[in-house]
């Protein structure tokens, strides 16, 4: 796989998500006009702005130019609660709205994104397997590689999203033991490398809550 360079980061949730004692809190998503039932369209517009205004500055600069950007986002679980509510109005026979039906393609909020950001790359969305919270996939970060040698962009905004998953257990109830993971015989080796969407040093738990990273990348 090519080389990418890492242009900037964005993440949902971020440093706010920490109240004075460092414990983590759930924050609230900005509201996202024009989309509704689901937090899901929210977190990606959302976590995407960070990232974009971190390397680009704001969006309604007077000056701003198109930029080829292309837009990838990946999600293993997608968007749950818009899936959750056009079911259940078909089940019950009620009249499906149909902005549901609109946000229900992931590329309806990217192209929200690359409208607000004169972006005129391509936009991508997949669902690679084994997604992990608040990491971008190898998978992912591949396809951006690919798009970046193509030619069809200069950079590649990749977003990697999850929505809480409603039936998770609640804070206090007893959990599962961890799986014992086996040890690495010997020491590391020098090639190895932390991935580049997610976090070096000791692990973390688990996010409880909608998560989302943002990576703006190019070919180094």
């Amino acid at each position: 796989m090519s080389r990418l360079r890492i242009l900037a980061e964005g993440r949902w949730p971020g440093p706010e998500a920490l109240d004075d004692s460092d414990r983590a809190v759930a924050p609230a998503l900005p509201p996202l006009p024009g989309f509704a039932a689901s937090s899901f369209n929210p977190l990606v517009a959302e976590t995407a702005e960070r990232c974009l205004r971190a390397h680009f500055g704001p969006a309604d600069a007077p000056d701003r130019a198109p930029s080829r950007t292309a837009l990838l986002l990946a999600s293993g679980g997608g968007d749950r609660a818009t899936a959750r509510a056009i079911d259940a109005a078909a089940t019950s026979g009620r009249r499906v709205p149909p902005l549901l039906f609109f946000q229900s393609n992931p590329n309806a909020v990217l192209g929200l994104v690359a409208a607000r950001w004169k972006l005129t790359g391509p936009v991508v969305a997949v669902s690679p397997p084994g997604s992990v919270p608040g990491e971008v996939p190898p998978d992912a970060l591949e396809l951006a590689a690919l798009l970046l040698s193509d030619g069809d962009a200069d950079q590649v905004l990749v977003l990697a999203a999850e929505q809480a998953d409603e039936a998770a257990p609640s804070e206090g109830a007893e959990q599962p033991a961890p799986a014992a993971r086996p040890e690495r015989p010997g020491p590391p080796r020098p090639d190895e490398q932390p991935h580049p969407g997610g976090r070096s040093g000791p692990a973390a738990p688990p996010p409880q809550g909608d998560t989302a990273v943002a990576l703006l990348v190019t070919l180094a």
